[in-house]
């Protein structure tokens, strides 16, 4: 459960201010709210923990993949290629601004198989998401020559990996967007909301004229005097959103130190047992360790491990028979079941895409005999006990 861990003091300290003011709304107000201004403090403690130039605070990780899909110009006809193995909002996204999105495999570290992408490019494709699933990076080195080599955009989905990096360089900042999610059962959270990091000053822009109607929120006098160079819509955090993610923040390292402590112990228990092999981590030091996830020699023993582990109180969950982050359970999604008739599916300048288990060998075969399981972030020695114990009777069944 990460920052919802350790709500408390700190994030009502930061908000309560504004019941003062009565100030909530992001924009204007400016003599109201007194020079209080928590989702600007918020985006710029961002860009000095993760060493973007620009941040953007939204009301979602959903609504940032919107939003800087719609900034990088993606739309009807492009192609967008994410993994096999994701939330389904990252290709909700492409589909919410009439693209398509191109299902690749994924390889042992779970998340985009670079040496899928080339099979998956056509001359409609524009960019590619790659997902940094469960908290581990995903091979940037990799997928960002592919998509210089063919001269694609890369937007990474950050929403899992919060603090996650590779040799000192954090996820979300190798792309030219990068976003994240602050959901309830995020790394670090609002609630709700969103980030979106980006180094490129037009691509900022557009995002945040975009995220507010088009405002480009240079009136001095007041806010229906903004200029407008782009339509947009409303995705703006509010302050409360804000003051809380100041909060969580701070304790963001405390939360990434917590989780590694506990990942390690909970993988020492487990790396006795024979067959057993750990998800690859591109940087095992940058690994923010929301997550553990390891694999079986067949999905037959991985079935058998988790229910062993189950009847010890150790939960796991296997994606290939998991509804939300599986591309070929969405049987909504495969139904083309969008909320319009006229849909990116049936739009004559997009392709007809398919999405068939065979053209992801490598997902269905991982995901089928991997278990994965949630660290916290407090974990006492006697939970750890019994998890260690659980583990030893479970590996009795293998």
């Amino acid at each position: 459960m990460a920052g919802a861990e350790l709500i408390g003091k700190e994030e009502l300290k930061e908000i309560e201010v504004l019941f003062k003011t009565g100030i909530f709304a992001r924009y204007s107000l400016d003599k109201e709210r007194q020079g209080i201004w928590k989702v600007r403090d918020f985006e710029k403690a961002f860009t000095r923990y993760f060493g973007s130039k620009y941040a953007l605070g939204v009301t979602s990780g959903s609504a940032a993949l919107v939003i800087a899909l719609t900034a990088l110009d993606v739309g009807p006809g492009d192609e967008v290629i994410c993994p096999a193995f994701t939330f389904m909002a990252t290709y909700e996204a492409v589909l919410e601004v009439g693209a398509m999105p191109v299902m690749a495999d994924i390889d042992d570290t779970l998340n985009l198989d670079p040496d899928d992408i080339e099979n998956k490019i056509t001359p409609r494709t524009k960019a590619i998401i790659p997902v940094h699933m469960c908290g581990a990076p995903a091979r940037m080195d990799k997928i960002m020559k592919v998509a210089k080599k063919h001269k694609l955009l890369v937007l990474e989905d950050n929403a899992q990996a919060c603090g996650a990096s590779i040799k000192g360089k954090y996820t979300g900042t190798f792309g030219q967007m990068g976003i994240f999610s602050f959901d309830h059962y995020k790394t670090i959270t609002t609630g709700e909301g969103g980030m979106i990091l980006t180094d490129d000053l037009n691509l900022y822009h557009r995002a945040e004229w975009y995220h507010d109607h088009g405002h480009d929120h240079l009136s001095t006098v007041h806010r229906a005097f903004d200029g407008r160079t782009i339509l947009g819509i409303n995705y703006r955090m509010n302050e409360i959103q804000g003051g809380i993610g100041i909060a969580q923040l701070k304790k963001l390292n405390r939360v990434l130190a917590a989780q590694r402590k506990n990942k390690a112990a909970i993988e020492a228990f487990l790396a006795p047992i024979p067959g057993l092999k750990f998800r690859a981590v591109p940087d095992p030091a940058g690994d923010s360790a929301t997550h553990l996830a390891f694999n079986l020699p067949t999905e037959k023993k991985a079935k058998a491990f988790q229910k062993a582990l189950a009847d010890g109180g150790i939960g796991t969950t296997i994606f290939k028979e998991n509804f939300w982050h599986y591309v070929p359970n969405w049987e909504h999604f495969l139904a083309k079941s969008t909320a319009q008739t006229k849909s990116p599916f049936t739009d004559p300048r997009n392709r007809k895409v398919t999405y068939s288990r065979k053209s992801i060998p490598k997902a269905e075969d991982l995901l089928g005999r991997t278990l994965v399981m949630g660290v916290n972030v407090k974990m006492t020695a006697a939970q750890l006990k019994a998890i260690k114990k659980g583990i030893e009777k479970a590996a009795a069944v293998l």
